[in-house]
């Protein structure tokens, strides 16, 4: 056996031992390795479970139940408040004496003022004025507003049409196209909307910090307990000590990512119905999900190992996770204010962009093209090796044996 395979042997050997005595001495912390590993798998179901069963009772309760509002100037226009009243939009009986002021401060969600000349304009024929007063701002007062402005879009379509009918014109002349519309998104993207929004950002968030634990521990942990020069002074290389590490590191947060994953069926099969529709995912597109997460897991560990090995202390390594816990919410939330189509091949070069992208068609059942896989793998897979190499360049530094 020629020397070559020899320092083979020993690289892999040493590897291996270090990722071992690693995760044994990670596990001997039962409470640290239970929060580390289902954190994410029981806070995911919660959350989602909780979020839809929330949004049934409000869909349920505000468009159920009748909506009582106030109707400044109600007396001018008997028959529309007779109607809305038919809609389940009733008038308050002593509404606010300034409906915006209620409006501001929360005590209403939605008023409408007749105008004055409201009954004047009726009789001309002319466009009788209502100003509908909201905050669109306000989540909590969208379906009030929607009701209210679909009630009031049904009354003019309704009486607009009986005075075409009233001069024997027929109503249908108004209407100058007729639009059908023919919707696309098949039932798995449907189901997937929920998903493709909320389901990444946690997902790359477990996924890049999943293993910062023990990341941290291995590393700044070790340099202030003074434990880390000993294992540097061993014969084994440098290179061994710390893919050792970032590996046991790495395979903390694969296990809690396919944790998670699987929460996702489990939660779907615990909700009857509803909003959890969307969380059914099939084990096929787990397996997808679990590809794309893969570079970002080594990512992380090797960025985590990285700036652990910069720090002194566990406290300064611990401080970085302020900022480093934003660095995967940057796309959901650029996306959110300026989405993207997920057709351009460059978006699959672009960390954190690439695996929302990706995370977001799989959750819509679509498969992603061979192009597309390639750029993604390609790159990230890159990135990861460049980071690794960091960290690893980082270890080889004498000075990172010196602690304090």
């Amino acid at each position: 056996m020629n020397t070559r395979n020899v320092r083979k042997i020993g690289f892999f050997s040493s590897m291996v031992t270090v990722m071992k005595k690693e995760l044994l001495d990670f596990s001997r912390d039962r409470k640290t390795l239970a929060l580390t590993l289902l954190m994410g798998p029981l806070i995911y179901p919660i959350i989602m479970l909780g979020m839809g069963k929330l949004m049934e009772m409000r869909m349920q309760t505000q468009l159920e139940k009748p909506l009582e509002i106030a109707i400044v100037g109600k007396e001018r226009a008997p028959n529309l408040v007779g109607f809305l009243a038919s809609q389940g939009v009733t008038a308050m009986k002593s509404p606010p004496k300034d409906v915006e002021a209620a409006i501001r401060a929360q005590d209403a969600d939605v008023a409408l003022v007749i105008d004055e000349d409201f009954g004047k304009d009726w009789a001309a024929g002319t466009p009788a004025r209502v100003t509908l007063v909201t905050d669109t701002t306000r989540r909590n007062a969208d379906i009030p507003i929607g009701r209210v402005t679909a009630a009031l879009d049904s009354y003019s379509q309704v009486v607009g049409s009986m005075r075409l009918v009233a001069r024997g014109i027929n109503p249908g002349i108004a209407v100058a196209i007729g639009v059908d519309r023919k919707d696309l998104a098949t039932p798995e993207a449907k189901r997937g909307v929920l998903l493709s929004v909320i389901m990444p950002l946690i997902l790359l968030i477990l996924a890049f910090i999943g293993g910062a634990h023990l990341s941290m521990d291995t590393t700044a942990g070790e340099r202030e307990r003074q434990s880390l020069e000993p294992l540097l002074a061993t014969p084994a290389p440098r290179s061994a000590l710390v893919s050792g590490k970032m590996l046991a590191a790495a395979s903390v947060g694969i296990v809690s990512i396919i944790l998670t994953l699987l929460a996702f069926k489990l939660s779907a099969n615990l909700a009857g119905g509803g909003m959890a529709k969307m969380l059914d995912v099939s084990f096929a597109a787990m397996g997808k999900m679990l590809l794309v997460l893969l570079p970002l897991i080594i990512m992380g560990t090797a960025l985590l190992t990285f700036i652990s090995a910069n720090a002194k202390s566990m406290k300064e390594a611990q401080a970085h996770m302020t900022w480093l816990l934003f660095v995967p919410m940057f796309p959901a939330y650029a996306l959110m204010a300026y989405p993207l189509k997920d057709t351009q091949l460059w978006q699959y070069a672009v960390p954190f962009l690439s695996q929302n992208q990706l995370l977001g068609k799989i959750s819509r059942g679509e498969s992603p093209s061979p192009e597309q896989w390639a750029v993604y793998l390609v790159s990230s897979l890159g990135l990861a090796a460049v980071l690794w190499l960091a960290a690893v360049w980082r270890y080889k530094q004498e000075k990172l044996a010196i602690s304090g």
